[in-house]
């Protein structure tokens, strides 16, 4: 509906063709040169803060030199967590741990061999149990330097790495950072960039459409992103070619866009 009202190509902030910002560029930069040299790292971040957006920039940088298997499914334990490795590599998913993890070692140095880095990507790492997180370390300590593995978590796991028996992980932490909530002209820049992506004018949200978004987001990328498209969706119901305060309030007036508060006097 949106791509067919404004007359575009693609959809509009779409997450599976992120545009980095200044931070989240930094951090998918140093992501890069720890995989050169070997690195364990973790990208933290209440929801919503863009780390997704840094996992799909590092998935889609360069297939061909960068293998970058991803681990969404972290409830799992560790010889399912073995199986999904295996499946991103194209290894046969029946046996032993210990052979699978053999299979992934060889594999591992056969990446290495081809002149590629391997960058796995453990998502939601704060909900795996970390004697399951242990295992992995152990495992990837067999595989060649030119890897990294990246844990992409909410601030809740580094609470339980430094607790005194997780020492062992917290130590061989090569890089971490926390993905903040944006300051207000972040966010329009955020918007700005998605629309330069579409190729819409910046004039496609009024000035005060604008700044009742960056207001209502609260620094979260994903609450801009969401209330960006909704109020998209109400222009195109009301047949408006710019954004204005009536389709952003009506977004706001959603039950899971309202506080507690403003519920309760309902």
């Amino acid at each position: 509906m949106i791509r067919s009202h404004f007359g575009l190509e693609s959809n509009p902030f779409d997450e599976r063709t992120p545009t980095l910002l200044a931070h989240q560029k930094e951090v998918f930069d140093t992501i890069k040169v720890h995989a050169q040299q070997g690195g364990l790292c973790v990208i933290m971040g209440e929801p919503g803060t863009g780390k997704s957006v840094i996992k799909q920039a590092i998935i889609g940088h360069d297939p061909k030199r960068m293998i970058t298997p991803a681990i969404a499914r972290t409830l799992h334990t560790y010889s399912n967590t073995l199986s999904i490795l295996c499946e991103a590599f194209g290894i046969e998913v029946n046996g032993r741990d210990t052979r699978r993890e053999k299979l992934l070692i060889e594999a591992g140095w056969k990446v290495n061999h081809d002149g590629k880095m391997l960058v796995p990507i453990i998502d939601d790492a704060h909900l795996m149990e970390v004697e399951c997180l242990r295992k992995l370390r152990l495992l990837f300590e067999d595989f060649p330097k030119s890897h990294n593995l990246v844990l992409i978590a909410q601030p809740s796991l580094m609470h339980k790495l430094r607790l005194t028996v997780n020492e062992d992980i917290r130590s061989r932490i090569t890089y971490s950072v926390t993905v903040k909530r944006l300051a207000p002209d972040d966010i329009k820049a955020f918007i700005f960039a998605q629309l330069d992506a579409i190729k819409l004018g910046h004039n496609t949200f009024s000035d005060e459409a604008i700044e009742l978004i960056v207001r209502s987001s609260e620094g979260i990328l994903r609450r801009t992103r969401n209330l960006c498209i909704s109020a998209m969706l109400e222009a195109v119901r009301d047949r408006e070619k710019v954004v204005g305060l009536d389709q952003v309030n009506c977004v706001l007036m959603q039950p899971h866009w309202r506080k507690d508060h403003d519920l309760e006097a309902l």
